[in-house]
């Protein structure tokens, strides 16, 4: 029982250790290229709004998704961004994140013209790799609260996609409980890229953004 005891606890140990490491990773690589501010982020075609519903279980609004529609349309305002990806899932006619965020991104005053609507997006590997492959994109700001832009970063590079983010509601606590299932969420996604090399459920035609070279 005691060398069971010790097998057991060894190799919770190393699966911590491991978990940390990467976390270490995927953050530190990345840090630098998250912005707190608007006004500081650097001016870039098109921004993607990684889908996030836009209600929690309960009824009340998610302040995830009110942060993010709120950053995107700074900067359209800003002009650091032309374009709006917004990507999420669709999985049922009840039950549709892009929509969403459209109808607030309007609300908030951005234009139906400047919003692509990815439906595909089931998480947040899908909506990177689509960005590039399905909607042509090379250049990316990524919108999104501070602990989820690390990994969707992370994931961006390892695409060869060139991208930055800017941190939603940044200066607001994050719940302990977002934060703790991004630690096993950045760990996943490196098994994904380097181990299982895992692509999106939906690929598909490729779609071209109305943008013009100005």
């Amino acid at each position: 029982m005691k060398f069971l005891f010790r097998t057991l606890l060894a190799v919770f140990l190393a699966g911590v250790a491991v978990l940390i490491v990467l976390n270490v990773w995927v953050v530190q690589s990345t840090k630098h290229l998250v912005y707190n501010k608007p006004q500081d982020v650097p001016q870039y075609k098109v921004g993607l709004v990684p889908g996030t519903s836009n209600r929690l279980s309960s009824g009340s609004p998610n302040a995830y998704f009110q942060q993010r529609i709120e950053a995107a349309a700074q900067l359209f305002r800003l002009n650091k961004i032309r374009h709006i990806i917004v990507s999420g899932d669709n999985r049922t006619k009840y039950y549709n994140e892009p929509l969403e965020m459209k109808k607030a991104l309007i609300a908030s005053g951005v234009p139906a013209s400047a919003i692509t609507l990815d439906y595909a997006g089931l998480r947040t590997l899908d909506s990177i790799v689509r960005s590039k492959k399905i909607f042509g994109q090379q250049r990316l700001i990524i919108i999104t609260q501070s602990f989820h832009a690390y990994r969707a970063l992370f994931i961006c590079r390892f695409e060869g996609i060139d991208a930055v983010a800017l941190a939603a509601g940044s200066g607001e606590t994050d719940p302990w409980l977002s934060t703790l299932r991004e630690y096993f969420a950045r760990a996943i996604a490196v098994l994904d890229l380097y181990i299982l090399n895992t692509q999106p459920r939906f690929l598909g035609e490729p779609e071209f953004l109305p943008l013009t070279d100005e």
